[in-house]
């Protein structure tokens, strides 16, 4: 019987649904938690979370629980798979790596959990790569390869407003030097070896942007490449850098405007904006 590889990640990845939907990539939820509010993330309106943000009020991130993954590998497993391919945000971030696991060790098919070592649409790509194999029919050690992959080539670029909801969250990893600048200078952020890291100071929003443009612009010459704008909460700027990507990058394969998932963006903060470069092939 050939192989029949499903993949699965979990909601930091930002995949719009219409994405998940095409390649049929399952999708657990992280969990937020708002006043007495605790839910999975994508029951949360995500303007009442902002708004909240804004007032102060404390937001707590969770993983997935162990039973939402064995679910979602049972009802695979039911609609035919013979293994699975579960890929999520760095296990330096988030324990949803370790709640994946547990529950792998219960279901009786094959699953691999990968720490993507990333987040947002690094993350995202690498499950719609992985997705792309496994409708090609590939087997789950080529669908591995194909996730791999581009966890290890795409890159993210992230600015933000203030880096003190990083703080509060204790997800502000090396960028802990950039504490204490002006309120001028806004930080670029990257992602690196799993943990969120100091990439710029520049002095102002729209030179912060700019910069971060010209650093997706720069890292995706020379290939071909998707690329995702990613916001959390509209502002005036997202679509004006998703056309200059479009005019300066002329080996871009796929691009996409999304939003940020609620539990990023409660790290984050209103306001956040990131550009992925994910190369093809």
């Amino acid at each position: 019987m050939p192989a029949r590889i499903a993949v699965i990640t979990d909601s930091s990845s930002c995949l719009p649904d219409l994405v998940a939907s095409r390649w049929a990539i399952g999708v657990v939820q992280i969990q937020l938690s708002l006043g007495s509010h605790y839910d999975d993330e994508n029951r949360f309106d995500r303007g009442e979370v902002i708004d909240a943000m804004r007032a102060g009020q404390v937001i707590v991130t969770a993983p997935p629980d162990p039973g939402a993954f064995f679910w979602a590998y049972q009802e695979a497993a039911a609609a035919g798979a013979t293994a699975i391919v579960s890929i999520h945000i760095s296990g330096r971030m988030s324990d949803t790596v370790r709640a994946a696991r547990e529950a792998a060790q219960q279901v009786r098919i094959p699953v691999h959990v990968l720490d993507s070592r990333t987040t947002g649409m690094s993350l995202g790509f690498a499950a719609v790569a992985a997705a792309r194999a496994a409708a090609a029919g590939a087997d789950a050690e080529r669908v591995i390869d194909a996730a791999e992959r581009r966890c290890t080539t795409s890159t993210e670029f992230i600015y933000v407003d203030t880096l003190e909801y990083l703080r509060r969250g204790g997800r502000i990893g090396a960028a802990q030097a950039m504490l204490g600048s002006a309120f001028s200078i806004k930080p670029l952020l990257t992602v690196k070896d799993g943990e969120v890291a100091p990439l710029a100071r520049v002095p102002g929003t729209r030179r912060a942007l700019a910069k971060m443009v010209d650093l997706a612009v720069k890292k995706s010459g020379g290939f071909r490449a998707d690329i995702a704008v990613t916001r959390f909460g509209a502002s005036d700027h997202e679509l004006e850098i998703g056309r200059q990507i479009e005019r300066r990058v002329p080996g871009m394969v796929e691009s996409m405007v999304v939003e940020a998932s609620t539990v990023i963006g409660a790290h984050l903060g209103p306001g956040a904006l990131g550009i992925t470069v994910s190369p093809v092939g």
